[in-house]
C-alpha cells in the first residue's frame, strides 16, 4: 500500500515523508491510501481515517 498526501487546495499528491516531516498541521492536508500498483483508492480523507482504514486492511491481511 502506498500513502500520499497534499495540502489542501493543490492538485498534485505527493509520497508520504512520515508524521515528523510534514511542514504545519496534519489538518492542513488530504491523505489517501492507494494499492500497492496505485490503481486503485482503498481510503480519502483525513489522516485519522485513512491510518483507521490501514489498520483494519493490516489486521485481515495478517489474520490467521
Amino acid at each position: 500500500m502506498v500513502l500520499q498526501y497534499k495540502k489542501k487546495g493543490e492538485t498534485r499528491w505527493k509520497k508520504y515523508p512520515g508524521k515528523e516531516n510534514v511542514k504545519g498541521s496534519l489538518t492542513g492536508y488530504n491523505f489517501r491510501l492507494l494499492s500497492e500498483d496505485k490503481s486503485k483508492i482503498l481510503a480519502e480523507g483525513s489522516y485519522q481515517k485513512v491510518l483507521k482504514r490501514f489498520r483494519q486492511i493490516e489486521f485481515f491481511k495478517h489474520r490467521g
